[in-house]
């Protein structure tokens, strides 16, 4: 396979529109939904987010390569951008990403697929290739750039003996800068992902080690697993190990040797730097601390409210399955309910499967058992799971969960801090002693006495404020809820106000499926507004955005708000103002007519399980028609324009 293959003519943007990092993002998102390579954006977008919270994919000197492997993939896909004024995309370097290479891989892509992503990350070290790419005007030229450029790379390995067909000997995997020099280094690369930044880390470092004259061996974790494996002999005769990592890695080999562990953004930024540190065997000595991967990832630098809402997000999207799953079988049971009687097989079947002695015994501690996962490694998911649990007993519900995987992350993170001074025999008991039954009884002991009855009666009178809210009061929440779903369509706005829906759905009483409608109805709104708008205002969207509008009847239909965000990008103002209003009057009046929607997902598809589908759908039709009248009437025609 070439790279050439991955590069689709009609997924390039030869003209960012983007200003702002998200928004570049969902500009690439929606081209790859536009032509069918993705069929979930929401969940693509999840996973592009969630690499980009381990730390940014610009990787300085112009490019962003922001990439996600996961089953929302159809075919692998590398989307090209470029931007002529440039996009913030909080580069290594802090200059702004110029072009861009949006890498999707399925789950299960073959070895010769990651071949031929790896091939692409060492393309674009080369300078010069990258200002080829910036000057080209059609995608065409692209691909002629590309078609050259691997070209010369093949025929290059061939020379050397190293073509990509062909497994390396061992002696070839080291460069050697001086042959006869006995300075050698080992180094580790590996992301998130095991996509770009691993191979782009491994070539920077090989680079950088033959200018200097020093021998290096390189082992990459790619999404492949380990390849080039270190071996015994050559972590023992090294001067130093480099571990250029965002992932966990194997670390206790290197147990007794100076190690860094830096952020695999540095492999391929301060390469130089690496080496000579290594080579000189200036870092701290690696002692084992029975730990799986490497410290720098947790330790890692970053802002609290990110960390905060990519734990958040790692526990809600391992939630959701059962959320869905499991309220989508109760919805159809409630809906069977009301012919066949409350004694009936099939509805007590799916509300066992679905319900409490099912999917829903799961949702907090899960939630919480993932939120603690991502804090604090392996170690934290079982006080974290069994925290959630004691959340469901006591009536602590979604917002003990909450608590208990935050604490019991925290909790572990403190015991690795208290631990570090216990004898270095000791090393083997922490993972599969000490840190279950500490980690089990601060956090237990924690949750039974104060955040169990804390949260018990917070979530008690939450309920019992929704259960009693006034129409007016009721309506002005719907309309805040709608509204904060188009603010910034999947955003952390869009995920608050679905957050809290969730949590609402999960807990007892009358209004599980009302806030729910709300946000369902308010995510709707902004995709089938674009659609109404292209449609009907045809003199005012060119013909590339009449197409694309078309498919937003299918995601507004759906609930895929992301449907929108193209449109957003390019004419922001008026387009989120038309939308924020049309979605809050959607979610205003799915509260005044005490709309019950008793399913986390699914749009129109699950409109029949409401409590009146034709009022949850005339919700819907309003505010997409107010959105949509508003920005046709606002746009100017592409004559004035």
């Amino acid at each position: 396979m070439k790279i050439t293959d991955l590069l689709i003519k009609d997924t390039m943007i030869m003209n960012l529109k983007a200003v702002t990092k998200e928004a570049a993002i969902d500009e690439l998102i929606a081209s790859l939904a536009a032509s069918g390579r993705i069929n979930d954006p929401v969940l693509f977008k999840e996973k592009i987010l969630a690499r980009e919270a381990e730390s940014s994919t610009g990787i300085g000197g112009g490019i962003a390569m922001p990439h996600a492997k996961t089953k929302a993939v159809n075919e692998a896909t590398v989307v090209f951008a470029k931007s002529a004024a440039g996009v913030d995309f909080a580069s290594l370097d802090d200059e702004p990403a110029k072009v861009f290479f949006m890498i999707a891989a399925p789950e299960g892509a073959g070895n010769m697929h990651m071949r031929t992503l790896a091939a692409l990350s060492r393309l674009l070290i080369e300078s010069e290739f990258i200002e080829a790419l910036m000057n080209a005007r059609t995608p065409d030229e692209v691909i002629a750039l590309f078609n050259t450029k691997q070209a010369e790379a093949e025929a290059k390995a061939q020379e050397e003996g190293q073509g990509s067909g062909t497994k390396q000997p061992e002696a070839a995997r080291v460069i050697t800068g001086n042959p006869n020099t006995e300075k050698f280094v080992v180094a580790v690369t590996a992301c998130p992902t095991g996509i770009a930044h691993t191979y782009m880390a491994e070539d920077a470092l090989k680079k950088k080690a033959k200018e200097m004259g020093v021998n290096i061996r390189v082992e990459t974790n790619g999404s492949e697993g380990a390849q080039n494996v270190l071996t015994p002999d050559e972590i023992a005769r090294a001067s130093g190990v480099i571990v250029a990592a965002d992932k966990k890695v194997e670390m206790d080999r290197f147990a007794g040797k100076p190690v860094l562990q830096r952020p695999v953004s540095d492999g391929i930024r301060k390469s130089e730097e690496l080496i000579t540190k290594a080579m000189n065997g200036d870092a701290p000595v690696y002692r084992s601390e029975g730990r799986s991967g490497d410290e720098a990832a947790s330790a890692k630098s970053g802002s609290v409210g990110s960390k905060i809402y990519k734990d958040l997000m790692n526990g809600i999207s391992h939630m959701l399955p059962f959320v869905v799953g499991g309220g989508i079988l109760l919805a159809i049971s409630f809906l069977f309910e009301q012919t066949a009687g409350v004694d009936n097989p099939i509805v007590k079947l799916l509300q066992t499967i679905g319900g409490g002695d099912g999917a829903f015994h799961f949702l907090i501690p899960i939630l919480a058992g993932f939120i603690a996962l991502s804090i604090g490694d392996r170690p934290a998911l079982m006080p974290g799971m069994v925290g959630g649990y004691m959340a469901l007993n006591s009536n602590a519900g979604f917002l003990g969960g909450l608590a208990a995987g935050f604490l019991a992350g925290y909790v572990v993170i403190m015991l690795r801090k208290a631990f570090t001074g216990l004898p270095k025999t000791l090393d083997g008991l922490k993972p599969i002693l000490l840190y279950p039954i500490f980690s089990l009884l601060i956090t237990g002991g924690i949750m039974f006495y104060l955040f169990d009855p804390v949260f018990s009666a917070l979530n008690t009178a939450l309920t019992g404020v929704l259960d009693n809210l006034g129409t007016g009061n009721a309506v002005l929440l719907g309309l805040v809820l709608g509204g904060m779903m188009a603010i910034d369509m999947g955003g952390p706005f869009n995920k608050a106000a679905y957050t809290f829906a969730i949590g609402v759905f999960t807990s007892s009483g009358n209004t599980n499926g009302l806030m729910m409608a709300a946000v369902m109805a308010g995510g709707m709104v902004p995709p089938l507004a674009i659609a109404l708008a292209t449609t009907f205002f045809r003199n005012k969207f060119t013909e590339t955005e009449r197409k694309s509008g078309l498919t937003n009847y299918v995601l507004g239909l759906s609930f895929i708000t992301e449907g929108a965000i193209p449109f957003a990008a390019a004419d922001p103002m008026r387009v989120l103002t038309s939308c924020i209003i049309g979605s809050a009057v959607a979610g205003g009046l799915t509260q005044l007519w005490k709309i019950n929607v008793p399913a986390p997902h699914g749009g129109i598809f699950v409109a029949a399980l409401s409590s009146n589908a034709l009022l949850f759908i005339l919700a819907v039709l309003i505010g997409s028609v107010i959105s949509g009248l508003m920005l046709g009437l606002w746009k100017k025609t592409l004559a004035a324009k």
